[in-house]
């Protein structure tokens, strides 16, 4: 791939060194972290050697302090090694927004001084019954002195069985719903937090996906965040920041998708004659070329609006709606051009297929998105 000439020169920078690392380390192994459905420690390490294990820790807590554009250049390289690779290396980023946005100069200390040094960070908001609506979060933080206890179970919690801290939305008034949603810091040390349900997916298998359970679970009144009932609104900004993060990832997978068939086709022959040279394969190609770039280009556009502090919401949204499409109908079209080899476990493409299905879904559903969008559209 070309070098990105839209791109400053220090984030040319890391976008070489994200490459680099993706060849050395995400590629040699992603398909053995796939079919074993293993959590790839050596690579989470390896990544703290080049300083990219937290990339929002702002320098003033001894993190790199990266731009949200120069995140999604390097989520877009480990994701084109691997999905699940850059889901759980992307881990720390959703975690630390919260704090980010609404923490205290202690917090953050608190936060950064676990995740920067090497540490795993999870963002706990998804329950069993409160999933695309947040504001059915059952978990409770009752305040008793100078503490809140916390009561709950959470789902689909994304490195939670290997995080050393998580961020948990707790409901500190019920009958507020949404209005009495809080968020906290809690560390994984702390008694009452216990491990369930580990699932096992169809796609992204080396992210570590759990069950998180909470039982009288108690911290100190200085680790919630902002204020009582600020919780909903520090979840919405949180995934305003992280969805094109997300359309990042299915970028990176559709771009590998992309590349793997035009090797393919440049190789495969048949009558004779190369499938690159028929003229219906090069439209099809052409097509997924299109619509690769033009989601890069909207990820682009939503954290370049972020960035100069203007709204961005909606085009966060859109952002990750049209990369996530875009991730499922190259990676389809990838497999259907390569035929029998395609669907097959030998061939790479199978494995972003499977892969891309998640960037639809998570961080909010693109059905979800298409119903921020037009709320933005219809105000």
């Amino acid at each position: 791939m070309m070098m990105d000439f839209l791109l400053t020169p220090e984030q040319q920078k890391y976008q070489e060194l994200a490459r680099k690392f993706t060849r050395e380390y995400i590629l040699p192994v992603a398909d053995e972290y796939d079919r074993k459905g293993e959590f790839p420690w050596p690579i989470v390490k390896a990544v703290k050697e080049i300083g990219l294990n937290c990339m929002t820790a702002p320098k003033d807590y001894g993190g790199p302090g990266l731009d949200s554009v120069t995140i999604s250049v390097v989520m877009e390289e480990f994701a084109y090694g691997c999905g699940g690779i850059a889901t759980t290396l992307g881990g720390n980023g959703l975690s630390s927004y919260p704090v980010l946005i609404a923490g205290t100069e202690e917090q953050k200390k608190l936060f950064f001084g676990i995740l920067v040094p090497g540490g795993l960070g999870a963002f706990a908001l998804t329950e069993p019954g409160a999933g695309s609506d947040a504001g059915a979060v059952s978990t409770v933080a009752r305040k008793v002195g100078d503490e809140y206890v916390i009561n709950g179970t959470k789902c689909f919690i994304t490195t939670g069985a290997m995080a050393d801290v998580f961020i948990v939305f707790a409901s500190t008034n019920p009958s507020l719903k949404h209005r009495g949603l809080s968020a906290f810091i809690v560390e994984r040390d702390r008694e009452g937090i216990a491990i369930g349900h580990e699932e096992h997916k169809m796609g992204i298998r080396s992210s570590n996906t759990v069950e998180v359970r909470f039982k009288d679970t108690r911290v100190p009144a200085s680790h919630l965040l902002g204020k009582e009932g600020d919780g909903f609104k520090i979840a919405m900004q949180t995934l305003d920041m992280a969805r094109p993060i997300v359309g990042s990832i299915a970028v990176g997978i559709a771009r590998a998708a992309l590349e793997e068939c035009i090797n393919y086709v440049k190789t495969r022959t048949d009558g004779g004659k190369p499938l690159a040279a028929d003229q219906a394969i090069q439209f099809r190609l052409a097509d997924m070329a299109i619509k690769v770039e033009t989601a890069r280009l909207m990820v682009r556009r939503a954290l370049v609006l972020k960035e100069a502090g203007l709204p961005y919401s909606k085009e966060s949204a859109m952002a990750k709606t049209l990369a996530g499409d875009v991730a499922m109908e190259v990676t389809a079209e990838a497999v259907e051009i390569m035929g029998c080899l395609g669907y097959s476990k030998d061939s790479r493409v199978e494995k972003l297929m499977r892969d891309a299905k998640i960037t639809q879904i998570y961080e909010g559903t693109n059905q979800v998105q298409r119903i921020v969008i037009a709320n933005h559209l219809l105000r």
